[in-house]
């Protein structure tokens, strides 16, 4: 098999976290490739405008004209460093809410934690005069409001999980997000400014969205419900043709699962777990029974 096959084969089945972390390094290759391209043809600004058609500009004249920028932002670096530490926070902590919660949970707070980092960062470089000078030609880019809401959310539903680092030991995972959070996104606010005012909006709503779920709520519902429908559209094979005969007549039916009955159970199976999380988090992993225990080990092995 081909590193090509190899490739589209993990895409395919590897969890939304694998997907993500792809597409992100998709997206930084073809930049590159683009970069080659513009060097051997003496076109060194052709990766320059790939950028400004992918990066989210502050100006809301500049956004009219490329409405799809606040999503395509989120994937997209031009640097390797920045790629590299934004896809090894993304691991860790998608792994994390993954042994939690399910995948369409993740892609939510991903893209709306993008979504709110870019649109802080256009309100703040619009309303604050500080940024007068710049707003024109400002443009914002990569997964780090993303990351970061993915971060603060794990750690508001998880506020109390411990997690062992190497030469620090054991640290519960709301410090590690608040520390993450003031390092990355409050000190030096003078340097990348624009790009600290998009991880604040992405912990806003990564925090919103954390303590929704601990409350019985899923404020990116309505995301996943687009996402899904999106999905179908392209998905072969929706239901099994079964062909009955009784006394010498015969008719076809259609076997499926509804999106409701789906749903339904999805949502019946995500209370139980809910509730097996407020156990441990008002008792600790011992307070759980063996039934809860064998539920919550099933539910980590099929997320992670």
């Amino acid at each position: 098999m081909s590193i090509w096959n190899e490739i589209k084969s993990s895409f395919r089945r590897g969890s939304t976290l694998t997907r993500l972390m792809y597409i992100n390094g998709a997206i930084f290759l073809f930049i590159k490739i683009i970069e080659v391209i513009g060097v051997l043809t003496s076109n060194p600004g052709l990766a320059t405008a790939v950028i400004s058609n992918l990066a989210v500009p502050a100006s809301t004249s500049a956004l009219v004209f490329k409405p799809w920028t606040p999503v395509t932002y989120m994937f997209t670096h031009q640097g390797f460093i920045h790629l590299l530490f934004n896809l090894l926070w993304l691991y860790w902590f998608g792994k994390i809410f993954l042994a939690y919660l399910d995948q369409r949970k993740l892609v939510s707070v991903y893209i709306m934690g993008g979504l709110a980092g870019a649109l802080l960062y256009i309100i703040v470089f619009n309303l604050f005069p500080a940024f007068a000078s710049a707003v024109n030609i400002s443009i914002a880019l990569g997964a780090s409001a993303s990351v970061m809401a993915l971060v603060i959310a794990t750690a508001v539903y998880l506020p109390d999980l411990e997690l062992h680092l190497l030469f620090i030991g054991r640290v519960k995972l709301k410090y590690l997000a608040l520390i993450t959070f003031l390092i990355t996104s409050v000190f030096d606010f003078s340097v990348n400014t624009g790009g600290k005012i998009a991880h604040i909006g992405g912990a806003v709503m990564g925090f919103a969205y954390g303590q929704g779920l601990r409350n019985g709520r899923d404020f990116g519902a309505w995301l996943s419900r687009i996402l899904d429908f999106f999905v179908n559209l392209f998905r072969p094979g929706k239901g099994l043709r079964v062909k009955y005969k009784r006394a010498g007549a015969s008719f076809n039916t259609k076997k499926t699962k509804t999106d409701y009955d789906y749903n339904s159970a999805k949502a019946e199976r995500q209370k139980e777990i809910d509730h097996i999380l407020d156990k441990i988090s008002k008792g600790g992993y011992d307070s759980l029974t063996k039934e809860e225990k064998t539920i919550l080990f099933s539910e980590s092995q099929k997320k992670g």
